[in-house]
């Protein structure tokens, strides 16, 4: 095994079992075991589908309820304790939770790891020798550091994927923190070159699954329409006139409604009488 050793041996046993199963399926054990691992990666996002669509509705609500968060944020602005104390409590009343759009996310990390050990393991390098290749890469279980020209087309293939998936997700979310998110692939490619080809092969399948997902989703739950401004105008003006107009009605509420009330009969007769004259 890898020095690294972070994910607990069953669970990489379970995977290269389900590895092996896909291996098998493909091509009667004689497949590509680049199908395998994208396979592998259908396996994964299945197992955590539920998870996702929950998120979905979590994140839905707080695009909802961010009025009314970003209000508790402006009253409390000076006092950083104060703010997030409003703001727990705030979220338990309207039981909601802030990090369950992030599960999904980040429940596909152990996975990522355990594929990067099991790559490295000596019983993956075993079953795959002798059928290392897949389409233009020359070995599965290797960087692509000595086939610049498909590191390259791969490189560009992850960041493409990568950054159309986080903006199909992140639509309509913080702005800031979607810069940062957009950033991210370009401060990862230092990493990935030296992963091994199949760990290049999962993240792009996973990134395209995502698309994939995303649009599906968004057919299945439309992002709800936010007219908050609005409502809390409507609301004001509401309050507004029912403090200001009397119960028998009169001058005041005709005042908060927008109109200026009629002259009296008498005042008209007035008139009428100066002309007269």
């Amino acid at each position: 095994m890898t020095p690294l050793a972070i994910i607990p041996q069953p669970f990489l046993n379970v995977l290269e079992d389900v590895l092996q199963f896909w291996h098998d399926f493909v091509g009667g054990g004689t497949g590509s075991w680049g199908w395998a691992i994208i396979l592998l990666t259908f396996t994964i996002r299945i197992l955590i589908l539920p998870l996702t669509f929950k998120s979905v509705k979590s994140m839905q609500k707080l695009q909802v309820l961010q009025p009314e968060m970003k209000k508790i944020q402006e009253r409390y602005k000076g006092d950083k304790q104060r703010m997030n104390q409003e703001m727990m409590k705030f979220y338990q009343e309207n039981k909601v939770n802030p990090l369950g759009s992030c599960l999904p996310l980040l429940l596909q990390i152990p996975f990522f790891i355990a594929l990067f050990e099991l790559l490295r393991s000596d019983s993956f390098q075993s079953d795959i020798a002798g059928n290392t290749s897949f389409g233009p890469i020359n070995d599965l279980a290797a960087p692509l550091t000595d086939q610049p020209v498909v590191l390259a087309f791969m490189i560009v293939l992850y960041v493409a994927t990568q950054l159309i998936a986080t903006l199909i997700t992140s639509i309509g979310g913080d702005k800031t923190q979607q810069r940062i998110m957009l950033a991210l692939p370009f401060v990862f490619v230092v990493f990935i070159i030296n992963f091994e080809a199949g760990l290049i092969v999962y993240w792009i399948t996973t990134n395209v699954w995502t698309i994939g997902q995303q649009l599906v989703v968004r057919k299945m739950y439309p992002r709800p329409k936010l007219e908050a401004d609005g409502d809390v105008a409507t609301g004001a003006a509401t309050a507004l006139v029912g403090k200001s107009k009397p119960a028998a009605g009169g001058e005041n509420g005709s005042a908060a409604s927008g109109k200026v009330p009629p002259p009296s009969p008498r005042k008209r007769k007035k008139k009428r009488s100066g002309r007269r004259r």
